[in-house]
């Protein structure tokens, strides 16, 4: 799954999520570049995620 949070506001919060089910191997892009840290979810059981923010300015 990806997340992507982007806000319109000058100084608004912008960032990008991955998010993993328990058990499904990391793909090869992201080895080594994200670390993955393990959270428990009442619905979907034991997930794992990491994200980054996105910095710089992107006019419409």
């Amino acid at each position: 799954m990806v997340n992507v949070l982007y806000t319109l506001e000058e100084g608004g919060k912008r960032a990008v999520g991955f998010k993993l089910s328990d058990g499904m191997p990391i793909p090869e892009e992201f080895e080594g570049k994200f670390k993955f840290a393990r959270q428990k979810s009442k619905l979907a059981g034991t997930i794992r995620g990491s994200f980054f923010v996105i910095k710089g300015d992107y006019p419409d």
